[in-house]
This record gives C-alpha cells, structure tokens and sequence, in this order.
C-alpha cells in the first residue's frame, strides 16, 4: 500500500472520527430544519425567540412555483399548507413589509390549483407519512377559517374554501379531537402530532414534557402544549426544549428533535459494517445499550419505543463487540414479518431489513443461539424477498428513495439472508447499474451523494477479494459503476440544498446520518480499488 493510499484511508478514518465526536457533542441530533414544523411555530408560539427568523426563513425557502418542499407534489402539500398557513396567521397579527404578503398570495394560489386537480392530488396518492391524515385536513380547514376573514393584504380570497384532497374527509381528525376532548387516554403515537388536536392541546393534564422537554420529540407538538402565551413559569421544561431546538439554526427547527438513538446506531452501522477505522467512546455504546427495555428502545426521549429503533441500536451493539439479546423484538413479530409498532397499519421494508441484521449479526456474536433465532431470519429473509418489486429495486414507508431501501433489503439479504437471497440481491444490483445517471450519481428526482452513497454501499462487498463474489455476478461492472459513484461523491459531496428524502411529518435529512453513509461508500470504494489495482 503506497503512502498515497493510506494518507486516503487515514483521511476518512479522521473524518469518521470527527463525525463520532459530533455525536458526543450534540447530542440531541443533527437534523435538517423542516418548513412545516417552522411553520407550526410561527402559529403557535410567537412569543418564542426567533419568530422573526423564522418567518424569514419560510419566505426565503418558498419555490418559484409558489410551493414548499420536494418537487413531488404529494410531499409539498404539507410544507406548503403549514407554510401558507403560518404567514396568513401572521398577517393577522400585524406583521408586514418582508415579502410575507406575497408569499401567502402565491402560497394559496398554487394550494388552490394543487386541490382543485381533485383526480391527481388524491388522499391515496399521497405520500405514506406520519399522521399526514390528520395534518392536511387541520391545516386546510385552519387555512378556510382565515378565509372567512382574511388579512390585509389577502382580501381577493375572501369566503374561498380550499377542498381536501379525493379520499380525506377528516373523519379521523375529528375522532381524535373528541377523544381528547373527552379526556380519553392519548395514543403514545399521537403525541409527535398533537398539534393536530387544536387549542384543545394547551395544557392537557394527561400529558407530561419527557426529560427533554419534549412532548413526542416535535417542536411542534410541544408548542401546541404550550400554547399562544408565553408560559407564567420562566423553567418550563417545554419552553426550553423549543428555545434550545430554536438556538440551534436561529430561529427555524427540525421535524423530530431528539433523534439521539436513531442517529447513533444508523452512524455507526454504516462506518463499523464498511470497515472504517474509527474509535467507538464507552459513553456512545452505554447510550445505546442504556434506553433498552422490554420492548426495546425509542429512537429519543417523547417517542415511544419502535423495532426499527431498537433493531438499529441491537445491531450496532454486535458490530462493536457488545451484542444484546434480540428478543425484545419479539413483541414487534407477526405472521409473516415484524410491524414498526404494535397494531402498526401498513409495513416497513427497512424496519425489517434491520431486524434481519439485528438477528443475523447476533448470531455471528453467538454462534450457540443460531437454532433459537433461525426462524425469525428465515422469515423475514422470505418476507424481503417477496416485497421485492419486479424491476429489482424496493420501496419503504420511511423514505422517498428506492435507493435507500434497495440498500437496507440488498445488505441485509447478503449478509445473512443465506443462498435463497442470492437472486434477490444480483437483481438489486443489476437495477443500480440500469438507473446509474451520466455524470455518476443516483437519485430519484436528481443525483444526490445520499442516494449515490447507498449505491455503491450496495454495489461493492466489504470483503473486496475477487473470490467473495458468486459465481456469475457482474463484479466488474459493479465496481466500475461504483468507482464512477465515488468520483461522484468526491467531488459533490453532500449539500446543505440536497432534498431531504427522510419520512416525518415533513421530508428531512438526518446530516450525520448521511455523512456516515457517503464515508463509508468512499472508504469500501478505496478498499475495492486496491484490492483491483486501480
């Protein structure tokens, strides 16, 4: 190895290592700021630090078109609806002269052609994110509300009603309004987006800040909590979770706030699995093993625990030499797969990638617990493989890519989903290289070094000798395409403007999160081009 290609290894090993400190040092999480829950804030507590910052941010970030958020019109809708919202409510309050009037103009203009289109903006058709079913019909009808009387400024839209989209008719919104109403029990669930309840969410006893402050780890849910006026007790927990969920980016916030165990297992599954050389602190390992309980561990402090979670933080733990017992993932197992949550309508194909991993990588730790956990990895091996769509690739629930749940069923099936997953994985990949772009990159809607990152982290085996690969398998133009991918990611790498492709109540991107995977593509990369002489 010439001194060229280790001062390259040691470089992303350095990097990798600043990004584990980065951890450490914010440990709430790095998440991009969202639009919707922004403008959650700028409705619901102006009182709070920042508000000016924020309505600034909401008029800078609205799109020419007049919308917010991704060029696909099912995943603007609710940036778009909150960030409208917002600033109607605004102008209501007095504030005027910094683009605010003509944002909500032209904010409302494209929601009314958006609506009106009722066979193409369809509930349907929107996209499978958290309570997206409550928040579209709360905001439209908060939205028709300001109608009745709008603002100076917005008097051309008096008596107009927004629709909702074909298929939402708010019956659900309006069950669970009464039963907080009514002082039924909440669903844990429920809180990330209690905002959606109304006014009626001021207060409620039935519901208490987690050590963080939060109430369901939303900045948006903790302000409907605390609601129009600026809290009577200065210590509110509540009030200083937003100011310090606000401090981080002046004024604008994040979808999910904190996202700590989340964070801290996707970071190190992406780095310890690629082989990069970095140093794992005891205090990141206690943090992971710390929250496990009997049914596993939240991905932060306000969330309820979830197998998703818990299957990252369970296979983090056995690639650092510290492997937990996987069955508290058993409460999450059903016939045929594991749920996200219990009673969860729907299913994950990236949840069930990690439990896969999470099972398999135990297994390797402890070769004598292979008869007790086979069957569940059989299961959910079938299960991925069937899930599989016809062109190779696969979709979740939790992201907007194919790409990133390509990556998480393909590596998950190579590793332990044994010789039936052999096809499935040669299918994957054969997709990659038939959806490659010109200049190196993959995405959906355009090129991104997320996307490319999970690529190549899909493309290439972390055991680079020729001889690991089956028979048959285009090795060759597999490291081809993905050495293009990492000159791609050298000189693009991630942007503060790539779209968030994440699912919460908005798309975000979890910063950390994504720098972990592009080092760990560029790292196996380097580690493929040695091996081949490149």
């Amino acid at each position: 190895m010439s001194i060229t290609d280790l001062t390259a290894e040691q470089g992303l090993a350095a990097e990798a290592d600043v990004l584990i400190s980065g951890l450490m040092s914010e440990p709430w999480g790095q998440v991009s700021s969202s639009v919707y829950e922004t403008g959650r804030l700028v409705t619901l507590t102006p009182w709070l630090t920042g508000h000016a910052q924020r309505l600034g941010f909401l008029v800078e970030t609205q799109r020419p078109d007049g919308g917010w958020g991704a060029p696909d019109r099912g995943y603007a809708l609710v940036p778009t609806l909150s960030a409208t919202e917002a600033l109607i409510s605004a102008l209501r309050r007095g504030t005027s002269g910094n683009g605010e009037e003509t944002a909500a103009d032209r904010g409302l203009r494209v929601l009314f052609r958006w609506l009106s289109d009722r066979d193409a903006l369809t509930g349907a058709a929107l996209p499978d994110m958290p309570a997206i079913e409550l928040i579209v019909p709360s905001l439209i009808h908060m939205i028709n509300s300001h109608l009745d009387d709008p603002p100076p400024g917005l008097p051309v839209w008096r008596g107009r009603r927004l629709p909702l989209p074909a298929g939402l008719d708010g019956a659900k919104l309006t069950g669970i309004r009464a039963l907080v109403a009514s002082g039924g029990e909440i669903p844990e669930k429920l809180l990330h987006a209690l905002e959606v309840v109304g006014d009626v969410a001021r207060g409620l006893a039935v519901v208490k800040p987690a050590l963080t402050g939060t109430i369901g780890a939303s900045p948006a849910a903790t302000a409907a909590w605390l609601g129009a006026e600026e809290p009577a007790d200065p210590s509110s927990p509540a009030r200083w979770h937003l100011e310090t969920a606000v401090a981080r980016r002046g004024g604008p916030v994040p979808c999910g706030l904190p996202i700590t165990v989340f964070e801290r297992a996707w970071v190190l599954n992406w780095l310890v699995r690629a082989g990069v050389g970095v140093g794992v602190p005891a205090e990141l390992v206690l943090s992971l093993t710390a929250p496990l309980g009997p049914l596993g561990t939240p991905a932060a402090a306000g969330l309820p625990a979830d197998a998703d979670t818990t299957a990252g933080a369970l296979y983090a733990l056995a690639l650092v030499g510290a492997p937990h017992p996987p069955d508290i993932l058993w409460p999450y197992e059903t016939d045929t797969h594991f749920c996200t949550w219990q009673g969860e309508q729907g299913h994950s194909i990236t949840t069930n990638a990690h439990v896969l991993e999470a099972f398999g990588q135990y297994v390797r730790a402890r070769p004598d617990t292979a008869a007790r956990y086979a069957p569940a990895i059989h299961k959910v091996s079938a299960w991925l493989r069937q899930q599989q769509q016809a062109d190779g690739s696969w979709l979740d629930r939790w992201h907007a890519s194919p790409y990133y749940a390509t990556a998480c069923a393909a590596v998950a099936l190579d590793h332990f989903g044994g010789e039936g997953s052999v096809d499935a994985v040669r299918r994957a990949r054969e997709w990659l290289l038939a959806t490659q772009r010109p200049d190196g990159s993959w995405g959906v809607w355009r090129g991104t070094a997320e996307e490319t990152a999970y690529a190549v982290l899909t493309l290439l085996r972390p055991d680079a000798r020729p001889d690991a690969w089956p028979d048959g398998w285009r090795r060759a133009a597999c490291e081809d395409a993905a050495a293009r991918g990492c000159d791609r990611l050298r000189h693009s790498p991630p942007k503060p403007d790539d779209p968030p492709l994440w699912h919460d109540k908005d798309l975000y991107l979890p910063i950390a999160i994504v720098r972990a995977a592009v080092l760990s593509a560029l790292h196996l990369g380097e580690r493929h081009r040695l091996v081949s002489g490149g």
